[in-house]
Parts: C-alpha cells; sequence; structure tokens
C-alpha cells in the first residue's frame, strides 16, 4: 500500500451533488502514511454538512479497501471570504472578486456584468473577466476583435476599454470553431485564467459565470476566495426554480451572496397624448382594462410581462438586498449587439438601476 492506491481509492468518491471526484477539485492537499496511519489533509471551502459527507465517504472507502490502517483526516478551512486573502500571484493585488452567477440561461448575467462594471469603472479600478467557455458574451457585449498579448512573464495582458480590464475566452478562441471540452479541460482552463493573466491593480474583478453549477463554479469556489456573488433572476418561478440551485451552490460552499438582482422585471411605456388643437390633455387611457392617468398630457404605463415575484422572493429567502429590478428595454439588447454599455449611451431608469447596484456593491464591500 503507497499513496499512489490510496489516491486511487480517493478517485472514487466525487463531490457531493456533483460528477466529479474530490482528487480532480484539487480537495486532497496532502498524503502521509504512519506506521498504521493514513494522515490525510484536505483544503476543502465548504459548509459542516459538505464536510462531513466527504470524510464520511473517505472513512468508509479507505477502511474498505485498507483495513488494517487509521484513519486521520484534518481540514484546512478558509472561513474569511470577505477579504481576498489569495497566493495565485495574479490576483494579488485585486481587493474584490465578485461572481455575477444564476442557474438559468438567457435571464441577462452578461448584460449585467458589463452595465455594472462600467457604471463602477467611473470611480473604481474594474476588470471583467467572461468565464463562460462554451458561450463567451464579452467580444459582442464590447466589441472586441483583437487577441491578448504575452508579456515577458508570459502571462496574458487584458484588453482595456471604457476603463475597464477585459479576457474572455472568445479574444483565444476561432468563434467558429465549437468548443467540445470535457470538465477537467474547462477546470484547468479556468484556474489558467486567474493564475496566468496580468490583473494588477485592481477594487473589483467581476466574474461573468456562466448558467448553472457544474464544474466551472466548483473550481472557481474551491481556488478562488470570492468576496461575494450577485445572483440574477427574472420575475417566472420557472426561472426562480433554476436560480434556487446556483444559490444553494454559493451557500453550500461558504461564499457569501451580495444581493439579488431582477432582470427583466417589467416594461415601462411613456407617452404624451394631444387633442385634435396640439394641446396637451388630462385623463385617463384604458389598456388592458387597465385604466391609466393622463395629466398634462403625459401618461406612464407600467407592465409586468412575466408574472412572479422572482427577485423578491428569493432575495426574501436568502435574507440578502433585492439590489435592483430592472425593466425591459429594447435599447439594452441593441446596445450589446452593437458592443456598447447602455449606461455610456442613455440617461433613463434603467441607467439609474444600474447605479443603484453599483451604489450598494460599494456600500457593502467597501462599507462607504
Amino acid at each position: 500500500m503507497n499513496k499512489d492506491s490510496i489516491i486511487e481509492v480517493l478517485k472514487k468518491i466525487n463531490y457531493p451533488n456533483y460528477s466529479r471526484d474530490i482528487v480532480s477539485f484539487g480537495i486532497v492537499d496532502s498524503i502521509d502514511l504512519s506506521d498504521n496511519i493514513i494522515l490525510l489533509k484536505l483544503k476543502l471551502n465548504a459548509n459542516d454538512e459538505i464536510i462531513n459527507t466527504i470524510k464520511n465517504d473517505i472513512n468508509v472507502q479507505l477502511k474498505n479497501n485498507f483495513p488494517n490502517y487509521k484513519i486521520n483526516i484534518s481540514i484546512n478551512k478558509l472561513e474569511d471570504k470577505v477579504n481576498i486573502i489569495s497566493d495565485i500571484k495574479a490576483l494579488k493585488n485585486v481587493k474584490y472578486i465578485v461572481a455575477i452567477a444564476s442557474g438559468k440561461g438567457g435571464v441577462g448575467k452578461s448584460t449585467t456584468t458589463v452595465n455594472l462594471a462600467s457604471v463602477l469603472s467611473k470611480k473604481l479600478k474594474v476588470g471583467i473577466l467572461d468565464l463562460d467557455i462554451y458561450g463567451p458574451s464579452l467580444p459582442t457585449a464590447l466589441n472586441i476583435n483583437e487577441k491578448p498579448k504575452m508579456n515577458e512573464n508570459n502571462f496574458l495582458v487584458p484588453i482595456e476599454k471604457d476603463g475597464m480590464k477585459l479576457m474572455s475566452f472568445g479574444f483565444l478562441n476561432n468563434e467558429a470553431a465549437p468548443t467540445i471540452w470535457r470538465g477537467p479541460m474547462v477546470s484547468r482552463m479556468t484556474q489558467q485564467f486567474f493564475e496566468q493573466v496580468e490583473w494588477g491593480d485592481l477594487d473589483i474583478l467581476f466574474l461573468d459565470l456562466p448558467p448553472g453549477t457544474g464544474d466551472i463554479q466548483l473550481t472557481l469556489v474551491q481556488k478562488i476566495a470570492l468576496s461575494g456573488a450577485i445572483i440574477v433572476t427574472t420575475p417566472q418561478d420557472l426561472a426562480l426554480l433554476d436560480v434556487k440551485k446556483a444559490s444553494d451552490m454559493f451557500n453550500k460552499l461558504n461564499t457569501p451572496i451580495l444581493g439579488v438582482v431582477e432582470n427583466m422585471s417589467n416594461l415601462l411605456l411613456e407617452g404624451f397624448v394631444k387633442n385634435n388643437e396640439g394641446n396637451f390633455i388630462d385623463g385617463s387611457i384604458s389598456i388592458n382594462n387597465s385604466n391609466h392617468k393622463i395629466k398634462d398630457g403625459k401618461f406612464l404605463v407600467d407592465f409586468s410581462l412575466f408574472k412572479g415575484q422572482g427577485g423578491s422572493t428569493e432575495s426574501h429567502r436568502l435574507g440578502v438586498p433585492l439590489l435592483s429590478k430592472i425593466p425591459i428595454d429594447p435599447e439594452l439588447a441593441i446596445c450589446t449587439d452593437m458592443g456598447t454599455p447602455y449606461v455610456q449611451k442613455h440617461t433613463t431608469h434603467v441607467t439609474e438601476c444600474f447605479k443603484e447596484i453599483g451604489q450598494k456593491i460599494i456600500e457593502i464591500l467597501f462599507h462607504e
């Protein structure tokens, strides 16, 4: 019996609720043999339930395979996740790392990331790391067609635009080529984005995560002491089912959730009504059996297109702030397709929503 045989046994143990084993995720820190004792050290950022499950699974497997040995398991658990303490050289001057996540695709994570980062870049040093390896959005959202360069230390240099430092798999991969990678390759690529990118001095690095709770998310929370996560949802109950999974993943892995953003919350229609003489009028307008007042010719109609209280429900369940409810605005999609942050072109209620989120994040992280 040697260390290699122990590792082979440990590879049979999956992380709870995931299909990958604890060895491939780097949880096993060291293995030592002393007399008839197996000394096992684990690096694990998780709650007590997850830790106890993994320890129990290890004990069962090792005792079944090596019945004459005692098992001694110690945990190196990072408790402080608000102020980053990282031994990754490339991140040593990054004050806070914030993940923007959702278990559901199509809820607007990338749009939220780009516009929130753009708002905060006016007063802070901000970066964005697009970690959606299968469907990177950053090249389109900011109209970037160049490839990042390497510096003398063989580190990738982020592309800088609109006052932000940017990195995405989409900058490196031919966008016409499909990405077909298995879990371990995805995890290695994710880790390289942290260890081999010259981020320099940043106040906040935003991580635009792919949907779901898969390999990228778990690699992330195991390798990086995240300052927190922002959960993006839409109002529908169907979306909330998947969003809850992402929220619960962060909670189980001891990553604080800073707040919830409800995107596509409603549709605001503003307009004016004049009479035949061209004068503004007072009165009311009926839309879908609902009356709306007209005052000095002006009316404002607030439609709830998607039924549900997704953002409010999730923020209440988690006990965290509802950071904002962002209305639908066709210009958001247009600006994203054009590669320009919405907040740089428009002074609207939507822009104020992103400013509101930014101010709340500053208050939470910097206590200002």
